[in-house]
């Protein structure tokens, strides 16, 4: 092979960069994940086994063509954040609901559940590093951690609500101001990076949970009356529209290495 017959290349992160953008984004996919999930169970009366099954469906469908595509994508990585969204939330209400397994039982078993996940990650792969998602296996890694995220952010922020009876705007106030102190730890007192990362991304779920309660639940229940329709409407509009922008920008893109090929 001679040097002409070279050619640079790069290695793309399947995932987005850690931005502002990041972190408003996964907040709006929260809120969709619990009004989405309200609609499709209540309103068109599909019932949660079989909203289950169709949003799983879906989300499969979403998670093989990002498992095709070489590099983040932001409509198929976004649109399978959204699904997994709702599948974590409709796992942990099946859990609850259909075969009443208390919320501390499911709390303890995501949980754990994640935790594993999170050491054969480790022992797999040497490090969680989110900015190093480049392969098949520290994907898939990715993807069932974020899956029991939201599990988790479910069954944790329902005991929390159920517990404390707290309102929809005071819940969401707790949370965000829980969000608040990781942030003030990791960058004023060196808090873990990865630790950090996960436990603002479990938090986000009831923080996003809290604000589509808000929004959507009849005034004299504490919300504002908009209804799931118009409050996953607003949010997916939103979330499209800041999606649209980051492909065109490209500003959350990752290449973490260049190297060559013959």
């Amino acid at each position: 092979m001679t040097d002409n017959t070279r050619q640079d290349y790069q290695i793309w992160s399947k995932v987005p960069k850690i931005t502002l953008f990041f972190w408003i984004i996964k907040i709006l996919t929260t809120t969709v994940g619990e009004t989405a999930a309200d609609f499709l169970n209540g309103n068109l009366n599909l019932g949660l086994t079989n909203t289950t099954f169709v949003m799983s469906s879906l989300l499969l469908i979403t998670l093989f063509f990002q498992f095709r595509s070489r590099k983040y994508v932001p409509r198929i990585y976004w649109l399978a954040v959204v699904l997994i969204s709702i599948v974590g939330t409709l796992i942990s209400d099946n859990l609850v609901d259909n075969l009443g397994v208390t919320l501390e039982t499911t709390t303890i078993v995501f949980t754990v559940a994640l935790l594993l996940t999170f050491a054969a990650w480790y022992v797999s792969e040497k490090t969680l590093s989110i900015h190093s998602i480049y392969t098949v296996r520290r994907e898939a890694f990715y993807w069932l951690a974020i899956l029991f995220t939201f599990a988790l952010g479910t069954a944790a922020g329902d005991l929390t609500a159920e517990g404390l009876h707290l309102g929809y705007w005071e819940a969401a106030l707790m949370f965000a101001a829980l969000i608040g102190v990781i942030t003030i730890a990791y960058y004023f007192f060196k808090m873990n990076a990865v630790l950090a990362f996960w436990s603002a991304y479990i938090l986000t779920r009831p923080l996003g949970a809290s604000l589509g309660d808000y929004l959507s639940q009849p005034r004299h229940e504490g919300g504002l009356g908009l209804g799931t329709i118009g409050t996953s409407a607003i949010f997916l509009i939103t979330i499209l529209s800041l999606v649209l922008y980051l492909t065109k920008t490209r500003r959350d893109e990752i290449p973490l290495r260049s190297s060559t090929k013959e």
